[in-house]
């Protein structure tokens, strides 16, 4: 899943950044209003917003993030701690305020948990026919058999059970797991699509034909049923 890393302290965005990615995230960061807009359009599942930013206030970012044709969830990260701040914050548009200092594994389970509200999930699993994703162990099982995934093929597995019903097209996907700065092979998608058939089942991830793919939970009965 793609996140927006909009902080303009460069120490703090390394950290920040280094820890969400090897908690599977593909993360893009912004130090500025400007580089932020210019993220823009992108689809980011969740955007991370420092208030204090060199060029004025993160605040004003909210409008164009809702603005999106799938507008992400934003948590407000800042050392802005008064209660009217943090009520202004939520009242303009963000899911969650976090005030700095902070603890690492406390900000990605907010953002596991802003995003699993807005897929409107009342469990913290993913529950999808044999599949069990555990978004916060990162552990994912067919009919309670633990299945081993690259960060990559993890990431791209949940982007299509959490939305089963939705066809993604190739760019859609590209976009889900690479950031800006990471090359795309022309043909990456289809390598860890096959990848995860081999792993869930051939008729696990659906091709529709001049569109996409998309996740079938009748189809993923695990690797073993193809054999």
């Amino acid at each position: 899943m793609r996140v927006l890393l909009v902080e303009d302290d460069p120490v703090l965005a390394s950290a920040v950044r280094d820890y969400l990615t090897r908690d599977g995230w593909a993360v893009d960061v912004a130090p500025t209003l400007a580089v932020a807009r210019g993220c823009m359009p992108a689809p980011y599942v969740t955007v991370v917003l420092d208030l204090g930013l060199p060029d004025g206030s993160g605040l004003s970012l909210l409008p164009l993030f809702a603005r999106q044709p799938e507008p992400p969830a934003v948590l407000v990260l800042t050392a802005q701690d008064r209660l009217s701040d943090r009520v202004r914050g939520l009242d303009a548009g963000a899911d969650d305020y976090l005030v700095k200092p902070f603890d690492l594994p406390e900000l990605s389970a907010r953002l596991r948990a802003i995003v699993r509200r807005r897929a409107g999930r009342r469990t913290p699993t993913i529950e999808r026919g044999a599949v069990t994703i555990d978004p916060a162990a990162r552990e994912v099982s067919v009919n309670g058999r633990p299945v081993e995934l690259t960060a990559r093929e993890y990431a791209l597995v949940v982007a299509l059970a959490e939305a089963p019903e939705r066809v993604f097209s190739r760019s859609q996907l590209e976009d889900t797991l690479y950031t800006f700065d990471g090359g795309v092979e022309s043909n990456i998608v289809e390598v860890y699509v096959s990848r995860l058939r081999r792993k869930f089942g051939r008729a696990a991830i659906r091709t529709v034909r001049g569109i996409g793919y998309r996740w079938d939970a009748a189809g993923a009965t695990g690797a073993e049923a193809d054999a």
